[in-house]
């Protein structure tokens, strides 16, 4: 992240986690109701465990923000864990957790930061961590939504269950249980998803992402590090069990000829550049192209099971049961949301480094102007 940076901190049954925010642009109209509404998004879906029960995210802001706007200088955000009054008289003193779960960051943690208690990692590597995320998350939509510029994350499987049906906007999946255009598969993914509870175990899933109204040159070709590709795969593969991602044909692509992957251009004069296809995902070179960006990313199965696997003790080395502690059956829907506010992230990041200014109007005035020319200088 070249402009805009962020730093979270916190722990998943500890006091609150925290944000701070640098590189946000005076002038900024920041709405703390539409953070909660995203906040609140991240928190459903079909499948969530009790915690969600607990706690009602809501933000609040701390600093940068003065009558509503961003004032240019860093943005310090909070949002307080519920969860904490049924913690704080034994948080120092609770029960060890010496039993790793597989699949979980557990035993690498221990063994890196030299911890005999693996409450020390899992209280951190939890993806209770995300909402801090989506906090980012939610203000970066609402800077590209000044631009015209819209993001969604949706679900299209989970388990077994599948769907080639994706969403326009919005309204499409806001009721459905899984974030999902699909109403027609519903039925069977809650299906899937309580044969999967009711036999102890957990389900993953694949959601996508999608950014509509993105102007070509977000990116650059010119050094491995500012590619638009390598910069989003980086943040969606940083959510937790996220084992892979692709972007436009992805992986299919590698089955097919050069003629049926790459886009045809054509050029008119009030589109621009344009394809009729958009194979690459809206990026090539990592730059962006003006199509559409499209991510999928795939999620694991949640590594606490009710029918737990085998593991170890860590301190004594003898077999045990791995710990059961209270988790999803499955998080996919709400990753999507997630999956949402990190592309979001990425993307305010190259519009600014892209069209940057230390205020919104400056922004705003290079945008729009460049806009008018089809963003071409000859």
């Amino acid at each position: 992240m070249s402009i805009l940076r962020f730093l979270t901190a916190g722990e998943s049954h500890g006091p609150c986690l925290t944000i701070i925010i640098e590189g946000l642009p005076a002038g900024l109209p920041i709405e703390p109701e539409e953070i909660n509404a995203f906040l609140k998004r991240r928190q459903g879906g079909y499948g969530r465990g009790k915690r969600m029960e607990i706690e009602e995210d809501r933000c609040e802001i701390l600093a940068g923000v003065r009558a509503g706007k961003t004032l240019g200088s860093p943005v310090s955000i909070k949002i307080e864990n519920k969860d904490w009054e049924n913690w704080k008289d034994k948080w120092d003193v609770a029960e060890p957790i010496l039993v790793a779960r597989p699949g979980h960051a557990d035993l690498p943690g221990a063994i890196k930061y030299s911890h005999s208690d693996i409450r020390n990692v899992l209280e951190r590597s939890s993806a209770r961590e995300t909402a801090a995320r989506c906090v980012v998350g939610a203000i970066a939509k609402r800077f590209l939504s000044i631009f015209e510029i819209d993001v969604l994350g949706y679900l299209i499987a989970i388990g077994r269950i599948k769907t080639e049906t994706r969403p326009e906007n919005m309204d499409e999946i806001i009721t459905s249980p899984f974030f999902c255009a699909d109403k027609e598969k519903e039925a069977e993914m809650k299906a899937e998803v309580d044969k999967a509870e009711t036999e102890g175990d957990s389900l993953g899933g694949i959601f996508e992402v999608k950014a509509s109204g993105i102007p070509p040159g977000l990116g650059s070709y010119v050094h491995w590090d500012r590619r638009l590709d390598a910069k989003i795969s980086f943040a969606l593969m940083s959510i937790p069990a996220i084992k892979a991602v692709e972007i436009g044909l992805g992986i299919s692509s590698a089955e097919k000829r050069g003629s049926e992957v790459h886009d045809e251009i054509f050029y008119n004069e009030e589109k621009g550049f344009y394809r009729k296809t958009n194979n690459a995902g809206g990026i090539e070179g990592g730059i962006s192209n003006g199509e559409p960006i499209i991510a999928r990313c795939a999620m694991k199965p949640i590594p606490t099971l009710r029918k737990p696997l085998s593991s170890c003790n860590i301190i004594t080395k003898e077999p045990s049961p791995a710990p059961i502690i209270r988790a999803d059956i499955a998080a996919v829907p709400a990753a999507s949301v997630v999956g949402e506010a990190m592309l979001a992230i990425v993307l305010a990041d190259s519009f600014m480094e892209r069209f940057g200014g230390y205020n919104l109007f400056q922004i705003k005035e290079r945008f729009f102007r460049e806009r008018e020319k089809n963003f071409l200088p000859f």
